[in-house]
């Protein structure tokens, strides 16, 4: 073996693993946009029509990050700390898990919106989802320090508001007077969008620790 293909094994594969973190985030966008229209939707089976073709977007993104680990176990020297690219690998696709799941709840409850929760939610998410693709794209080259740390603080504010938004909103379902079966459905898919907030504020936390520690 040359001294060339040698050295190679030794060199950090920055773009393999920024060009994967990056197909990654513009996947979660899509995903979020396909998720929040059809949140939006009114009519019911055109809303189901839609989330059902999340498990397939959800499957790919399993594919990517599958393939960052991939590249993780093979390579010696990575641009990021081992640890800090798995961290972020599965917080991305915790994302697209719990979006997902959320979606599998929306279908199976056949709930009625009448809080129009479900679309405050999705605008919520949405928002979200492009912070963290903006603050992705930016790690290549950390050149806006300030511009990641803005998109972060902007996802950690949103998860605030998505949690008001629950609290919010359980009180309306406990104060109305829809079936127990029903408020126990909707209180279970409006947790779980919130929960979906709350794994972009951790992929966010991720990306803040990395510019801390490489700026």
């Amino acid at each position: 073996m040359s001294f060339g293909s040698i050295l190679k094994i030794f060199l950090p594969k920055d773009k393999i693993f920024f060009n994967l973190f990056e197909q990654v985030a513009t996947n979660l966008v899509q995903m979020s946009d396909l998720f929040s229209a059809a949140l939006k939707e009114t009519d019911l089976s055109k809303r189901d029509a839609s989330l059902r073709k999340l498990e397939e977007m959800e499957h790919k993104l399993d594919e990517i990050t599958h393939e960052i680990f991939i590249e993780l176990g093979q390579n010696f020297i990575t641009p990021l700390d081992r640890e800090d690219i798995h961290y972020l690998a599965t917080s991305l696709d915790d994302i697209a898990d719990y979006m997902w799941g959320a979606a599998k709840r929306v279908v199976n409850y056949q709930i009625v919106d009448e809080f129009n929760t479900l679309s405050a939610f999705a605008e919520i998410i949405s928002k979200s989802v492009k912070a963290i693709n903006s603050s992705i794209y930016s790690l290549r080259d950390m050149k806006d320090l300030k511009g990641i740390t803005e998109a972060c603080v902007a996802i950690n504010s949103l998860e605030n508001n998505a949690d008001d938004l629950l609290d919010l909103t359980m009180l309306k379902l406990f104060s109305s007077n829809m079936s127990a079966v029903e408020l126990i459905k909707q209180k279970d898919i409006f947790q779980m969008l919130e929960v979906v907030t709350d794994k972009c504020e951790d992929a966010a936390n991720v990306v803040e620790s990395i510019i801390i520690k490489y700026s």
